[in-house]
């Protein structure tokens, strides 16, 4: 029953134990096989999830239905030989957001079959996400409103999960956190949410779920969303300072029904996430840190390939992605400003990693394909891994990697996973 220990973390935090569970928010196979590979090393839950606008009843940006991507996970976790009764998977962001330039009613409906579809494929974390105004709505709705959404979404949850066999869903509102992929520009410093709003925030939920007679879905709300002070720019990271964050953090003693979920992690060191935890922030998402890796691996393996095989810059890997940016610049264009060389840069490094979006499409796809058929079965020379991917040389040298293209790519995206995993410090349940 890995769900029940999602629902013991406001207990554990109450009683001082200092853990928690990274969520792995990410549709990307390399990092699900990263992910599971790296549970097989504990004996703890894994917590897998997808967001909205990724996954959803119509497809989302990937094609999957919730149904799909529990197939497309449980279909990786045989590959790799995990067992699945330590499977948690999540719906991130639930709520009309998808379709909010539709009028509210209609994206609302959209947004119940979504959730419907999310509970009956077994997602049993559940974050209800409302805030967003829809056509003709201000961008940003009052909390009263916001919160009779939620509750709405929930009385679907509820139906749902009754027909669907699995465990019960625990619940996470309220909806404080930076836009999806990160931060538009650089940023210095943020503002930590104020405790009085994160009270305000459950009982103005509290109240919407009685309102539809949901008490019993409400106490199994276990999470509140809100800023403890991080966030990543394209270009700079805004580090958790624990003191600026000592208020929020005490505000639990009030509501001990509650933790805080922590969104927006991303490239944080290991111990300021593990500070996170510590303060009350024991779910710790990522989800660009872990494709950036990925990115970062595959660019590594193209230099390499050039050093092998004198390749032109236009043979390259990071010819045919920028390529494919270019010519469909829709996810990058309005997050990248500056001069052409500054948006080139951010194109394939920026800490936002909107280039993630771009590894589906087929030129994408056929141009990693090449890249690593051209490296298969072929010694790779250590003095370009440590050139090239410095950060994995020292495992590689001493035998305990093996120097092979998807080895060393799921390596460096475990280096991310085990990051969190270190800083969670989940136990075995």
């Amino acid at each position: 029953m890995s769900t029940a220990y999602l629902a013991s973390l406001p207990r554990r935090h109450q009683a001082h134990e200092n853990v928690g569970i990274s969520s792995i928010c990410s549709a990307h196979p390399m990092v699900i096989e990263a992910t599971l590979r790296h549970g097989l090393t504990s004996d703890g839950p894994v917590l897998i999830e997808a967001t909205c606008n990724q996954v959803n009843h119509e497809g989302g940006y990937t094609g999957m239905t919730p149904a799909d991507f529990r197939r497309f996970v449980e279909e990786i976790a045989a590959k790799v030989g995990f067992d699945t009764s330590r499977l948690i998977l999540g719906g991130d962001h639930l709520g009309p957001n998808p379709w909010k330039s539709l009028p509210a009613e209609e994206a609302m409906g959209k947004a119940e079959a979504m959730v419907d579809a999310f509970v009956k494929a077994g997602f049993t974390k559940i974050h209800l996400d409302t805030s967003m105004g829809c056509a003709g709505e201000s961008v940003a709705l009052a909390d009263e409103v916001t919160a009779e959404r939620a509750a709405r979404l929930a009385a679907v949850s509820e139906a749902a999960a009754k027909e669907s066999g699995f465990d019960l869903p625990v619940y996470v509102i309220g909806t404080e956190v930076p836009i999806p992929g990160g931060a538009m520009e650089e940023i210095e410093e943020l503002a930590v949410t104020d405790p009085e709003a994160a009270l305000a925030t459950v009982e103005v939920h509290r109240a919407a779920f009685a309102a539809r007679g949901l008490e019993d879905a409400f106490a199994r709300a276990i999470g509140v969303v809100v800023q403890p002070g991080v966030e990543y720019g394209n270009e700079n990271i805004v580090f958790y300072d624990r003191a600026k964050a000592a208020s929020l953090s005490a505000v639990l003693s009030k509501m001990p029904q509650f933790v805080f979920e922590a969104h927006s992690t991303d490239y944080q060191p290991v111990e300021l996430l593990a500070g996170l935890v510590d303060d009350g922030f024991p779910i710790l998402k990522v989800g660009p840190a872990l494709t950036f890796a990925y990115r970062e691996a595959l660019y590594g393996l193209d230099q390499i390939a050039v050093e092998l095989d004198g390749l032109s810059p236009e043979e390259t890997l990071k010819h045919a992605m920028e390529e494919v940016l270019v010519g469909d610049p829709r996810e990058w264009a309005k997050y990248y400003h500056g001069s052409d060389a500054e948006k080139r840069i951010n194109r394939h490094f920026s800490y936002s990693d909107r280039i993630r979006y771009y590894w589906p499409q087929p030129k994408a796809v056929a141009a990693v394909t090449t890249l690593l058929t051209r490296l298969k079965g072929r010694q790779l020379p250590l003095p370009l891994i440590s050139q090239y991917l410095g950060a994995l040389y020292p495992a590689v040298a001493d035998g305990r990697l093996a120097a092979t293209p998807e080895s060393l790519i799921l390596a460096n995206i475990d280096r991310v996973v085990s990051t969190y995993a270190a800083a969670a410090r989940t136990p075995a349940v």
